[in-house]
This record gives C-alpha cells, structure tokens and sequence, in this order.
C-alpha cells in the first residue's frame, strides 16, 4: 500500500460531482470513484490518462470547457456548448447522444498527438519536444469566486542536456470568453516553449503575427451529430521566436524564455449567433482589440 501512494498520490477536495464556483466550475476524479472530487493529483509516470474522468483536470465556464490530458501529450482539449451553463458536474464530459440532441453540449473537437487547442511543448532548436518523460508528473484544480483554474507541474523534462520542471496553468473566468494558459519554467532556465491550434485538411485556418485560428468540422467520433467548431490562439508577436505548420498544426516557438503566456477561446456552430465561419472570425476580430 505504501508503494502504491509513492506513484499515485491524490487529495480530497470534496464529495460530489464537481466544485463550482458560481458561472465557473473544476472538475477531478478517478474513473473507479467518480463521486470523489480531488483537488491535487500526482504520479511518478507521468500518465494517468486512462485513470482520470474527462482524461485530466478540468475546468469549465458558461460557454465552453476545457480539459489538460495528463500524459505526455499535455494538450489542452475542447467540451463545446449549445447553450449558456454548467455541465460538468451532471454529463463528465461525455453526455449520453440523446442528451445532445435534447440541448447538452459535447466534445466535437479532435486533439489527436498534436498541442490541441493552446497545448504547451518545448522546442529544442530543430523539433518539438514533448513534456516527457518525467520523474513525477502532478495536477491541481481551483475554484475561485469568480474565476477556476487548472495547474499541471511536469518534473525532471530532459531538455538541452538539462532537466528542467516545467508548469502549465489554464485559468477561465466568469465574464471572459477567452482562457489565459500560462507556462513557467520552474528550475530558472529559459527555454523555448511551443504553443498553437491543431487542425485537419477540410478546416479553414487563419494565422497573423499574433493570433491562429481554425473553423470546421473536426473527425472526432464521440459526438452525436457533426458540428462546425472555431478555436483561437492569441499571443504577443513580442513574444515568438518563429511559426511552423506542420500540416496538422500551426505552432508558435517562443524566444528563450522563462515564462509566457497566452489566451485561447473556442465557439461552436450549436450557439445562438454563430452559424458560418465569418460569424466566427467577428468574435475573435473583437477579441483581438484587448491583445
């Protein structure tokens, strides 16, 4: 038993489906006990993918949710929404087709190995490195008044010839569209971090100096209809190194740098007002002129 909670080591938050806070919500538990919620998390290899419901933390405002895998693919994935509210606590993530279809939401888009929606990474000069392997990897969700946020601490990344601990924090708010996504180089060494949007051949994508965004209709199998979905990226250009497409993602490198951070947001087709691509691009065009 003893070895057992040196791999795994969890905290109780509290009991029940999730811990909300107001218009915003976290959510964190073991698939063998979902009505446990925990606050903190940590395992020595670094994948609980499979152990953990929705994958990884999550966390969730009145439009959309957002979910930090936890394994070596740390990507940052999508729950969209047809309606204004809170469903974690009810659907975990996964409503049942016919709940879909009567108005709950669902998760239409597809990370596949790629960064997702504003994942972090590291670039090591030539290639994108992922967050891995790890001599401990740990997650932690917080519920505040207003605002929610979800915290993974990647330790002991081989990077450079280092090992370097690497934190990623998504914060979403009550009253912003847009979630800010964070990440620190916790040993003190600048790095190159890599952020960005994945997309499929049939999406239409967009990219400036300091924003990325993608529209259409993702593979993804686990939906009950197929619905169009837009995600965005916007960062400082102050901030990138360079850009690289790689066919299925458009990634920002950063300068050597110990932190940075960025805000990502995410529509779907289900919601009042966003019926085309064009309806899409005016959300974030409008969101662009705070950044």
């Amino acid at each position: 038993m003893r070895r057992y909670f040196t791999l795994i080591s969890i905290w109780i938050l509290t009991t029940g489906a999730v811990y909300s806070q107001g218009s915003t919500a976290v959510s964190m538990y073991l698939k063998k006990d979902k009505e446990t919620q925990l606050e903190y998390i940590e395992s020595e290899s670094g994948n609980l993918f499979n152990k953990l419901g929705h994958h990884g933390p999550a966390i969730e405002n009145q439009w959309y949710a957002l979910r930090l895998y936890f394994n070596k693919k740390t990507a940052i994935d999508v729950y969209s929404k047809a309606k204004p509210g809170l469903e974690l606590a009810a659907k975990k993530w996964y409503p049942a087709k016919k709940e879909q279809l009567e108005g709950c939401g669902a998760d239409y888009y597809k990370v596949g190995k790629t960064v997702g929606l504003g994942g972090i990474k590291l670039w090591d000069g030539d290639k994108v490195l992922d967050l891995n392997p790890v001599k401990k990897r740990s997650a932690r969700v917080t519920a505040y008044g207003d605002s929610c946020s979800m915290e993974m601490i990647s330790e002991g990344v081989p990077y450079m010839g280092k090992k370097v601990d690497i934190l990623v924090r998504v914060s979403m708010y009550a009253s912003k569209r847009e979630a800010r996504v964070e990440a620190f180089c916790m040993t003190g060494e600048e790095v190159q971090f890599v952020t960005g949007i994945n997309y499929f051949p049939n999406l239409i994508t967009k990219k400036d100096s300091h924003y990325a965004l993608t529209w259409g209709i993702y593979p993804e199998d686990v939906a009950a209809e197929k619905v169009e979905v837009g995600g965005a990226l916007i960062l400082s250009p102050d901030i990138i190194d360079k850009q690289v497409d790689d066919d299925r993602q458009l990634l920002f490198i950063s300068k050597p740098a110990q932190s940075i951070t960025t805000w990502i947001t995410s529509y779907c087709a289900r919601e009042a007002g966003i019926d085309s691509y064009e309806d899409f691009e005016k959300k974030v065009e409008t969101l662009l002129q705070n950044y």
